[in-house]
């Protein structure tokens, strides 16, 4: 369901990071990875060409990584430049206490952005830590849905230590899971299918009504047989299409998931329907309505 918008100076700070850290392998290699995006025309005449719209994500890791955060200034512009394209989450760094939580009200209430995506591997905290439920209130009195990843990542693997990453930061069960229990009022989209933990991700979307599966970061025709069968049947209806862009090409994923032979019914509740339930929002309305309309 969501899209990384093209930021070189982010890359560039990311990449240096991780130079500074010695984590890296050959340089040839990492340049391509964090060089890798195809920039903001590319982006959107791709989009145009497949008729689809993007969920575009900010992201702030700064006090894990040291890393500047892509502004969510920068998100909110690129929705009002394209407005017929792309709506827009923005990102808040959790470990900022009080100002992650004014950001949070500046997202949604100057900057019409519609949700907040985290990644808890990149900035090092466990949802259910009981110092963050501040945060998650905030989201939910601003009917403000969250995107947490899920399962392994791609960003820094491959590499020595992994980038110095700790996977276990994304696990659904229990971390994920109590803040869907405790804030039964917030919207959850856990983003990719969460592997090595697809069944528990499965387990807690079935349990609690308030979690959405977001399919993107892995190809369709890599889905395990469960998660196939729960998308069909079960989770037909909290199941939203998503490439993860530049990271994978939304043509690709496309073409895998023909191959999967749903049912049409069901495979238009994920390309849309689905996602347009989560984007109750009054700042995404007029959006939604565009896109139904298409």
């Amino acid at each position: 369901m969501h899209v990384h918008p093209p930021a070189e100076e982010f890359e560039v700070n990311e990449y240096e990071y991780l130079v500074g850290k010695e984590f890296l392998g050959p340089v040839p290699v990492m340049k391509t990875e964090f060089g890798g995006h195809t920039g903001v025309e590319k982006m959107v005449n791709e989009f145009e060409d497949l008729k689809l719209a993007g969920l575009l994500v900010g992201w702030d890791t700064e006090t894990a990584t040291g890393v500047p955060p892509l502004p969510n200034d920068y998100v909110a512009e690129l929705c009002r430049r394209y407005p017929d394209i792309f709506i827009g989450f923005g990102s808040v760094d959790p470990w900022k206490g009080k100002r992650a939580i004014d950001e949070v009200d500046r997202c949604v209430n100057e900057l019409g952005l519609c949700g907040i995506k985290f990644h808890q591997i990149a900035q090092r905290f466990y949802p259910n830590d009981k110092r963050f439920y501040p945060l998650w209130e905030k989201c939910a009195e601003l009917k403000a849905p969250v995107i947490f990843h899920m399962g392994q990542t791609g960003w820094r693997a491959g590499i020595r230590g992994g980038g110095g990453n700790y996977l276990d930061y994304s696990k659904p069960i229990p971390y994920v899971d109590q803040i869907a229990a405790d804030f039964p009022e917030l919207d959850i989209i856990c983003a990719h299918p969460a592997f090595p933990w697809e069944d528990e991700a499965l387990s807690m979307a079935q349990s609690k009504t308030n979690i959405y599966r977001d399919l993107s970061g892995w190809l369709p025709k890599y889905f395990s047989p469960n998660l196939i069968q729960y998308a069909r049947t079960l989770l037909k209806d909290r199941c939203t299409f998503g490439s993860d862009y530049p990271v994978m090409s939304p043509r690709r994923w496309l073409e895998d998931f023909e191959n999967l032979n749903f049912p049409e019914e069901v495979k238009k509740k994920i390309m849309l329907t689905n996602a347009t339930k989560i984007l109750k929002h009054p700042n995404a309305q007029s959006f939604v309505q565009r896109v139904l309309s298409d």
